[in-house]
Formats: C-alpha cells, structure tokens, sequence
C-alpha cells in the first residue's frame, strides 16, 4: 500500500512540474483550428508535394492573406487570385479546406487538408488522395 502511495505522489510531482513549463504556440492534431491562427499576417508556401513532384516553386512570388470572411488571396503584386478557406473537423481530424478555381497552378491548392502543425509561424499539411492514392504536402509559413 505504502508503494502504491509512494507511485501516485510521484506521478503528482511530476504532472505539477511538467505542467510549470513554457507551453510552445502550437496547436496541435486534434485541437480545433481557430481563425486567429490564419488570419494574422501574411503567410508563403515554403513547400507543395503534389503526389509525384515538387511545385514550391510556382508559389514562391506569391502572399498568401487568410481573411476572417472565409477568402483566401494570393497576390505577387500583380496579380491576386481568390478563392476560399474553411475549417473544420473530420472523423475529429482538424482539417483545412482550401478552394481555388483558377488557374490551373492553384486549383492543385484546393483540397481538405489534414493539419500535422499549426503555429502562430507555419502550417504543415497533408492531402492523401482517395482517388489516385497520392500523397500532397504544402506547407506555409508567416512573412
């Protein structure tokens, strides 16, 4: 019995001391996206996989704003293309809905992405497709 309260007091401190430490600005798989995260500041692609090679850099010239009326922007100071974002959850995935109709470059944007991080500096995402079986990354990151 002696052991048993030996093992929880423990368990205590080490929860106590744990919980004292500088929490990260993340948020991380299964914790809802809040616009505040996306809506602050300008962001860049740093990185798009799309399923069987790198497009990064058809996005490099780009700036990418998420507005709180649910419009995403690309501009590269001259031109700007819109399209859509949302968030949402599925199967208690936080996912990411990004929606372009054109052009063609940023129509392979437009998917629901699942959230593999989420800080108040980058955004790591993945697409995996149920059609062809591919696998997309983008990932953006703040200006």
């Amino acid at each position: 019995m002696k052991t048993h309260k030996t093992i929880l007091a423990l368990a205590v401190i080490i929860g106590v001391i744990s919980g004292c430490s500088k929490k990260e600005d993340t948020t991380p798989a299964g914790t809802p996206v809040t616009a505040e995260h996306l809506t602050t500041g300008n962001w860049r692609i740093t990185y798009f996989w799309d399923s069987d090679h790198e497009e990064t850099t058809h996005f490099t010239a780009h700036t990418f704003t998420f507005s709180t009326n649910g419009v995403i922007s690309a501009t590269n100071g001259q031109s700007t293309h819109t399209g859509t974002w949302s968030r949402g959850t599925d199967d208690s995935t936080p996912k990411l809905y990004i929606s372009f109709a054109s052009p063609d470059k940023f129509e392979s944007l437009s998917s629901d992405w699942k959230i593999l991080e989420l800080t108040g500096q980058k955004i790591r995402l993945v697409d995996i497709s149920g059609g062809n079986g591919g696998t997309d990354y983008l990932t953006f990151e703040k200006n």
